[in-house]
């Protein structure tokens, strides 16, 4: 796999040599077990894949080299270049400015643009309607344009299945970059409409069988669906595809679930529908980060750490399967672990950090970060935790060991 060249800031002498070892014993990345690292009196369970994905490192190559190749010159961010604070406010920190926030909100004004300044597209991609807003200033992205070749492979998978007359069912959050990205594109070909999860998808699946009306398909997916969706008509013949930071398995779930309710319909009823197989499109790093995380939770942890961006999907959903085993607790960085030996953890059902007391029930300790985290700082984590449970062996003995 193609190596990139990335800051050194966010590279890790401990959990480097962690995936390099492996990365030897599992080239072939059949073996999803945790790493387990023994210091005596502690046990650190290491998912066996977190941390930077390919779409990530490419964004963050081209985000730097971005700066090196345009000294002068305005540099422009369309939103964040991925959901993590400490990669963002490092280029924050290089100049680059963001034109709008997470949500949508404009924070620079389009007309503020020029033909001289550099717009980056970040690793979500961005919508049609931005690039032609971008392209009537003069604007050319196709040099930084970081978009993740993950989630163009799901526009082309949904290109193909729209000029096949087919309706794009997407698995997403409504809201979330790379779903509005997806979805302003899917709807060039096909009409299109977003579910959030299976109890949207259940919804959906009345409206297939005719047991919900038009009226309360357009209630309940209000804002979620292409301006000419007719559900009498463009349920007929469906494909599902996903914003690539979704649970992998509920993405397959819903399909699946779509399909046998769609099959079932069509044989009793005659009627003329169809569900298009679409699990090619699933993101390998999606699937191999929530396999390890998995494989994680058949350990008899006492309780877990996730590391990453309170904003990243991805990261969340880790968090998620986690909390169903054990205490677990979601934060940015080493500076969450207060030094009163408390813990400031994000709470992902309330949205809102919570001060948590007495958090360390135990010694078998499960660690995994998100897809946009940087490895720098799950080293930092690690020797902060390590250092307050006073383990008995270093972390230079006990990493010096594996070979």
């Amino acid at each position: 796999m193609k190596q990139f060249d990335i800051p050194s800031i966010f590279r890790s002498p401990i959990i480097s040599k962690v995936k390099a070892f492996r990365k030897a014993q599992d080239p072939r990345k059949k073996d999803f077990s945790p790493t387990v690292l023994n210091f005596g009196n502690v046990q650190l369970y290491i998912a066996r894949h977190f941390g930077f994905c390919y779409g990530v490192e490419n964004a963050i190559e081209i985000a730097y080299r971005a700066v090196e190749e345009n000294t002068g010159k305005r540099i422009f961010l369309l939103s964040q270049m991925i959901h993590n604070p400490t990669v963002n406010e490092d280029l924050t920190q290089h100049g680059i400015a963001f034109i709008q926030d997470t949500s949508g909100k404009q924070l620079i004004p389009w007309d503020e643009l020029n033909a001289d300044d550099v717009v980056i597209i970040p690793a979500f991609g961005t919508t049609l309607e931005i690039e032609q807003k971008l392209k009537e200033r003069g604007v050319s992205t196709e040099k930084y344009n970081t978009t993740c070749p993950f989630v163009e492979k799901v526009w082309n998978r949904a290109e193909k299945l729209g000029t096949d007359n087919h309706t794009l069912v997407i698995h997403g959050k409504h809201n979330h970059e790379e779903t509005r990205a997806t979805f302003s594109h899917t709807a060039v070909n096909s009409e299109a409409v977003i579910v959030k999860n299976m109890e949207e998808a259940l919804f959906l699946a009345k409206c297939i069988t005719g047991e919900a009306s038009k009226e309360e398909f357009y209630r309940f997916f209000n804002g979620k669906h292409t301006p000419g969706f007719d559900p009498e008509i463009h349920l007929s013949r469906i494909g599902v595809i996903n914003q690539t930071t979704m649970l992998a398995s509920e993405t397959q779930e819903i399909a699946e679930f779509l399909k046998k309710v769609t099959e079932e319909f069509a044989g009793r009823t005659k009627a003329d529908k169809v569900v298009a197989d679409t699990r090619d499109t699933l993101c390998y790093a999606t699937n191999d980060n929530q396999s390890a995380t998995e494989a994680l939770m058949n350990e008899s942890l006492d309780f877990a750490i996730v590391v990453g961006g309170y904003n990243s999907s991805n990261t969340s959903h880790l968090v998620e399967l986690l909390e169903q085993r054990c205490p677990t607790y979601f934060i940015k960085d080493e500076t969450e672990i207060l030094e009163t030996e408390t813990i400031r953890s994000f709470n992902i059902h309330t949205h809102e950090t919570e001060i948590i007391g007495n958090w360390i029930k135990g010694t078998k300790i499960g660690i995994t970060s998100g897809a946009s985290c940087p490895d720098a700082i799950m080293d930092q984590i690690i020797s902060k935790v390590l250092g307050l449970m006073n383990s008995q062996k270093s972390i230079e003995e006990v990493i010096g060991k594996l070979n």
